[in-house]
């Protein structure tokens, strides 16, 4: 087991016995581009982990060992410093940010391995900063709240990082819980859970190994683009701060006679905000049937309106839409690659693998890969 190789690892390299964590990476059921329009997201934490060893040090060192890449890093809490390195900003972008906000802390030494794919959507970097603010909080007693460490690992992603994501992936990596989905209101932070009983039933990520270059650019110009809307219908109500106000009689009204591209934009992302609510109910009536016909259209809309799909993905949902096997599936995440999320009648999943992974194959020349996944608890100490 992954927990048992870490910990051997670190006491080889360090002689002491470590505090240990594991945080999950997420999926994200429906509610695809809604955070940064003050909507919806219905994500959940998976069986997919980053593990942290880790243990004080009596100096300001900080020693990490990635076992992974069997990489090491020695630098300084007064230092920080990556030394061109990934892997470590993750872990040093929390320290940055416990620093910043005046906690106190010494050197540590910390040994990191995890099994969520990287680059595959299932946010693998927001599962390695919340496993390190976790363990660091534990190791240091600091008694910070989840909501704060959650708020601490989007910062160091955004300044540490560089990278301007929501605050989605950490909510979900720190408060998953086991069948449960979370719906997360991305405006207020409150969140409540709903119940995701899949008897007979398998989560399968289908990975297309595809990474689109334009997908950051495209990701600003979709931002900017639903901003746009908000500003024009502005002019005539007000008291519309973001997409989650509107609505698509005023979207017709106010939008679609100035710019018909940012109208069809605007309007899937109404459309998701509503749907996302729906599939609630759904969930609570235990409908797949309904939920699963919501991703299907949530990959109609993220396809043709908000046009942040690509081909591979696209073909695999065509390849998946008529099996009557399959209740639900479209892409996850901002787009342009990764992986497509699929409900699927459990007994009926290898050979559907099999035949898809022979098909994308054929068709794009590139191997495809299936992970079935299980809806877990989020951040956590392992004892």
């Amino acid at each position: 087991m992954m927990e048992q190789n870490i910990k051997k690892v670190f006491i080889e390299k360090f002689g002491t016995i470590p505090l240990m964590v594991k945080s999950p990476g997420r999926i994200n059921l429906i509610g695809e581009h809604t955070d940064y329009n003050g909507g919806f997201v219905l994500p959940a934490a998976i069986d997919k982990y980053a593990f942290v060893a880790t243990q004080k040090r009596d100096d300001e060192g900080i020693h990490l060992f990635s076992v992974d890449f069997n990489e090491s890093l020695e630098t300084s809490i007064t230092g920080l410093s990556t030394n061109g390195m990934h892997w470590p900003v993750y872990i040093l972008g929390v320290v940055d940010q416990l620093v910043k906000s005046k906690y106190h802390i010494t050197g540590f030494n910390l040994v990191l391995s995890g099994n969520v794919p990287i680059g595959a959507g299932l946010s693998s970097s927001a599962s390695v900063e919340c496993a390190t603010v976790f363990a660091l909080n534990e190791l240091f007693n600091l008694g910070i709240s989840k909501i704060e460490m959650v708020k601490m690992a989007q910062k160091s992603e955004h300044e540490f990082a560089g990278v301007k994501c929501g605050i989605m992936d950490q909510f979900a990596s720190m408060f998953g819980q086991e069948n449960k989905l979370i719906r997360l209101d991305c405006r207020s932070l409150e969140f409540e859970y709903f119940p995701f009983n899949m008897a007979g039933l398998k989560l399968v990520l289908l990975d297309t190994h595809v990474k689109h270059s334009l997908a950051s650019s495209a990701y600003n110009q979709r931002r900017a683009q639903c901003e746009k809307g908000v500003a024009i219908i502005q002019q005539h109500q007000p008291q519309v701060h973001s997409l989650r106000d509107a609505n698509l009689q005023m979207l017709d009204q106010y939008v679609l006679p100035e710019d018909e591209l940012v109208f069809r934009r605007c309007k899937y992302v109404v459309n998701e905000i509503e749907r996302t609510i729906n599939a609630c109910v759904d969930l609570q009536k235990n409908d797949f049937i309904s939920f699963g016909k919501k991703m299907f259209q949530t990959h109609e809309g993220l396809s043709k309106e908000y046009e942040v799909s690509c081909a591979e993905l696209d073909f695999l949902i065509d390849q998946v839409k008529d099996n009557n096997a399959v209740l639900g599936a479209r892409m996850m995440g901002g787009g342009f690659g990764g992986c497509t999320i699929n409900v699927i009648n459990e007994n009926t999943v290898p050979e559907l693998i099999e035949d898809l992974t022979e098909k994308y194959k054929i068709e794009t020349g590139k191997n495809l890969s299936a992970y079935i996944v299980s809806v877990q608890n989020g951040t956590e100490l392992i004892v």
